[in-house]
């Protein structure tokens, strides 16, 4: 059983997320939660949250345990760009792009999921 939770335009680039998703991908649940707490990265603490929500999907809505569930999938698409503009010399000016990210992370269940 595979269950997913998603946040969306979280305010930070993707390719800075990933950097964190790529420490917890694969991990246990529970032993992803604590890496986070202690990371000292931005992108940790929107990811937890994600981590936390997918965990509560699983164990309320498919009545798994939060023991035996490991990060299967973990992945930051982009999101919407913000435009912004910054004044430059003679009257020029150039663009900054704020980005945003979507977090998914899919939990499963390691007595069930066939890896």
């Amino acid at each position: 059983m595979r269950v997913r939770a998603q946040a969306k335009y979280i305010r930070q680039a993707p390719n800075k997320v990933r950097i964190v998703l790529d420490q917890v991908r694969g991990l246990p649940a529970t032993e992803a939660q604590v890496v986070l707490a202690h990371l000292n990265r931005r992108a940790a603490e929107p990811i937890a949250k994600v981590l936390k929500s997918a965990i509560s999907n699983a164990e309320h809505n498919h009545s798994l345990d939060a023991e035996d569930l490991f990060i299967a999938e973990a992945f930051a698409d982009e999101g919407p760009m913000l435009k912004r503009y910054r004044p430059r010399a003679r009257g020029r000016a150039t663009r900054i792009r704020k980005r945003t990210s979507h977090i998914t992370i899919v939990v499963a269940d390691r007595n069930r999921e066939v890896i």
